[in-house]
This record gives structure tokens, sequence and C-alpha cells, in this order.
């Protein structure tokens, strides 16, 4: 098809297109009258789409909620434990580090005790990180009702209002990272922040 073809195609469909005007559901604009009545033509401008809820600030009390990969603490948890879910989710998209989070608190990545180490820290439950096999010996024998830290010589993870935080990964990579299941219990020794 010639130029000349093409510019006469093109200028009969613009023609035909402002003829048709409003009678179009993808108009140029409002008609005329439709303007005057304060109307919607098809290109004016949406209402934007409503933004989706926060996140709530505190789950239902009993155990913390996983939205998003985020923790959301119960509200009948201890300001300590609160404390140290808001703190694991500040770390909770780092990638998994050897060594990481035992040098500082702030690091690029963090291994299994460093990210245990930096949850408990934040809820004021730790003042020095930890490797692995020293959170065996570390706080009280047993579960606790809202923290119990799992450990043995190569591994550390804990539970925290019922949901495991632990560096062993998931679909996001391997890293610090929230779980739901708590069931990688066998082999380890189980202790608790006193009182928590």
């Amino acid at each position: 098809m010639s130029f000349a073809r093409r510019a006469a195609v093109c200028a009969a469909l613009l023609t035909a297109i402002a003829a048709a005007g409003p009678a179009l559901p993808w108009s140029l604009g409002p008609a005329p009258a439709e303007a005057a009545k304060g109307g919607l033509s098809a290109v004016s401008p949406q209402p934007p789409a409503p933004a989706p809820p926060p996140a709530p600030e505190l789950a239902p009390p009993g155990k913390a909620l996983l939205v998003a990969g985020r923790a959301i603490p119960p509200a009948d948890a201890p300001p300590a434990v609160q404390r140290a879910i808001r703190a694991a989710n500040r770390i909770r998209a780092k990638p998994y580090l050897w060594g990481g989070g035992h040098r500082g608190w702030e690091a690029r990545g963090y291994d299994c005790s460093g990210a245990v180490s930096y949850a408990l820290h934040g809820g004021g439950l730790l003042d020095t990180p930890l490797v692995s096999g020293s959170m065996m010996s570390w706080g009280a024998a047993g579960r606790g009702r809202w923290i119990s830290v799992y450990a043995h010589g190569g591994h550390a993870y804990a539970v925290i209002a019922g949901l495991r935080w632990d560096t062993s990964g998931n679909t996001s990579g391997t890293g610090p990272r929230w779980h739901l299941d708590t069931s990688h219990q066998s082999g380890f020794t189980v202790r608790h922040p006193p009182g928590y």
C-alpha cells in the first residue's frame, strides 16, 4: 500500500471516529452534553483503587500471625515478646551469612544463632550474640510459654509466640524467616528466657 493510500485510510478512520463520538466505548473525550452533566467518559480518570488494609499491629490473643512474611505479635504477649518479634521482622529478608550477626547486631546477613540472638536482643533478653552451642546452656531448661530456643552444636532456631524463627529457608531463600511449622525439634536442647 502506498504512502498516499495509507494516509487516506487513516484520515477516513479519524473522520469516522470523530463522527461516532460518545457512541464508542473508547471515545476520545466526553461529548459536550456529557461534560455539561458532569458525567464520566471512557477516558476520564478513574478513582484510584482503595489501598489494601494495613497489617494489624497486634494479632488476636494466643499466637502470632504470619502476614506476607511478617509476624504480627499477639495482643496478650508480654512487651518483651512483642519487641523480639518486631526486631526479628527487621531482618526477616536478610540473606544467610555464616557468622552474620556475631560481630555486631547490624549485619549484611545472619546465620542461625545470629538471627536468634538478634530477636532475643530486640526483646531485651540477651546482651551479647551467642553461637548455637552456647545457646544449649543459655536461659532456663525446657520450653517457655512464649519463647523457646532449640539448639545443638550445629544449628539453632526459636519458636516465638507459636511461629518458628529460623534460617533454614523457604521459597524466598535461606536466611532469617518466619515459618508456620514448628516440627523440627528432635535432637535439640530446648531453653527459654526465664519468665517467658
